[in-house]
Formats: structure tokens, C-alpha cells, sequence
């Protein structure tokens, strides 16, 4: 029994990162029908910016919302510099686009920063907390906190909002946001900042427990991504669902067959999706925009 506990809370923590970039393709995807690949590059930037900086002196606390705020200002340049002017292009244009971003951010990071892996204290100190004879350490609990907080609030945003109906009208038809009075370019540059400030703040909360490097973001975001088609492309329920449930399957996979199959997990399970229900546990069963 504590070996299973033990299996079930590592995989709620890393299936709560995986969440929170499912989070952030949802947002972009619900604001442009676009797939960002360079989602895992902001969980880069979050933690190593947040790194650099407390080396520097500045305290944790305020070096990580230092690294929000740089993550939010990258995706916004994202959306400035690439993805808006070449609004009109077809989405697997946009797609490659978002694929070119993120090699341009790995080799910045490369350069700017160092290859070493880095980690900084936990938030609320480093010892392990016992549960039922299994051990979880203080910090998963705040990356659990943060996926649900994070969930809560863009589910808040969209259902509850002016500015959150506003970016889902933009998705669904721009000509038709427009003679509404709703800037359609404002709702893409919303959208790429806070899904770019939600990529930082989980590899903020997630750096003290796996360490972050430059090159992070590529499987971080594939892994994401397949939690977002796990739980429904374009729904934030179903990305916080396809995190947890992704990332419970890879801990018993390597608790249970072995490690050595752990990251095909995420591969395998796309595959899956997309012959035999290619919304989403929670998607609808058709996507297009209509």
C-alpha cells in the first residue's frame, strides 16, 4: 500500500506540471485554433530566469515573479513578431512557426545562460512530508495548488468575463469580434502573455523538485501537449484532467514495467487518441470552428 501511494503522489506532481502547460496550449489554442509549441520553452525560462536571478541576490519571492513577468513579455514579442504577421497563414504554418520560436528560445537560453542543471530551495523548505508510510515533499504540494489555482482561474476567466468571452469570440470568428468592437489583435497578445506567464510559473514551482536546464522545454511541451489531447484539446477541464491522468500512468508505468518506458507513455497515448477519440476525453466531438 505505501509503495502505491507512494507511485499515486509522484504522479499527481508531475501530472500537475504536465497540467499546467496543457493549461497554456489551451489558451492559445482557444484564442487562435493554434498549437504552441513553444509552450515548454516559457517553463524553461520560468525556472531559470528564477535561478539566475536569486544567484544574483535577488530574494526567491520576487526573482520568481520577476521570471512571470519576462515569460509574459517573450510571448507577447511571440505574438508581435511572428505569429501576428503572418495572421492569414495556414495553422500548420502558425504551427511552424511556434516550432521555429522555440529552437530560437533553447539556443538563447544556451547562450545567455549555461548548460548546467540548476535548482533553487523549496518554497517551503526541503524536508519530505511522511503520508501512510509514502513521503511527498512540501513543494508538490504547492504545484498541485498552483494547477488547481490556475484552473479555477481560467475556467473563472472564460465563463465569467467580458475580456475571457471576448478572446473565445476572437477564436470563433475575428470580422465578427471586430464589428463588435473587440480588438482581435489585444485578445492574441492577452492570450500569449498569460499562457506564456502560466508556462514560467510551473517551471518556478516545479524547478526545487526536477531541476531545470535550457534544453527542458522540448519534453516538456510534448508531454504537455499530449496531456491537452488526453483531456480535450481546447478545454481547460480536459487539460487539467490529461495532466493528472498522464502523468499517474507514467509513474505506475515506471513503478510498475519500468522506467525505461516512462516517456513513451505520452507518445503512445497520442496515437491512441487520435485513432479512437480524437476530441479528448472531455472535447467535443467536433472541433472545428464554425
Amino acid at each position: 500500500m505505501p509503495e502505491l501511494l507512494q507511485y499515486l503522489l509522484s504522479g499527481v506532481t508531475v501530472g500537475a506540471v504536465y497540467a499546467l502547460v496543457a493549461l497554456g496550449f489551451t489558451l492559445i489554442y482557444n484564442a487562435s485554433d493554434v498549437v504552441n509549441f513553444a509552450q515548454g520553452e516559457f517553463v524553461m525560462l520560468g525556472g531559470m530566469i528564477t535561478f539566475f536571478a536569486w544567484q544574483a541576490g535577488i530574494p526567491l519571492p520576487l526573482a520568481a515573479l520577476l521570471a512571470i513577468l519576462a515569460a509574459a513579455v517573450v510571448g507577447v514579442l511571440l505574438n508581435k513578431l511572428a505569429i501576428e504577421p503572418a495572421r492569414g497563414a495556414p495553422v500548420a504554418s502558425l504551427i511552424i512557426i511556434t516550432i521555429g520560436a522555440s529552437i530560437f528560445l533553447r539556443g538563447s537560453a544556451q547562450l545567455v545562460f549555461d548548460k548546467q542543471l540548476h535548482r533553487f530551495p523549496g518554497f517551503s523548505g526541503d524536508d519530505p512530508l511522511r503520508v501512510f508510510g509514502a513521503t511527498i515533499l512540501p513543494q508538490s504540494l504547492w504545484v498541485i495548488a498552483g494547477a488547481v489555482a490556475i484552473f479555477l482561474g481560467l475556467w473563472l476567466f472564460f465563463a465569467r468575463t467580458l475580456t475571457g468571452k471576448a478572446v473565445l469570440a476572437t477564436a470563433n470568428n475575428r470580422i465578427a469580434a471586430s464589428l463588435v468592437g473587440i480588438n482581435p489583435n489585444h485578445m492574441m497578445t492577452l492570450s500569449f502573455a498569460v499562457s506564456a506567464a502560466i508556462g514560467a510559473l510551473a517551471g518556478v514551482l516545479v524547478t526545487p523538485i526536477t531541476l531545470t536546464s535550457y534544453d527542458l522545454g522540448v519534453a516538456t511541451a510534448l508531454k504537455g501537449f499530449a496531456a491537452a489531447m488526453l483531456g480535450g484539446m481546447g478545454v481547460p477541464a480536459g487539460a487539467l484532467a490529461g495532466g493528472l491522468l498522464l502523468g499517474l500512468i507514467e509513474a505506475l508505468t515506471a513503478g510498475y514495467v519500468s522506467s525505461v518506458y516512462k516517456d513513451a507513455v505520452a507518445f503512445v497515448l497520442i496515437l491512441v487518441i487520435l485513432f479512437v477519440r480524437p476530441q479528448g476525453l472531455l472535447g467535443r466531438r467536433a472541433m472545428d470552428r464554425v
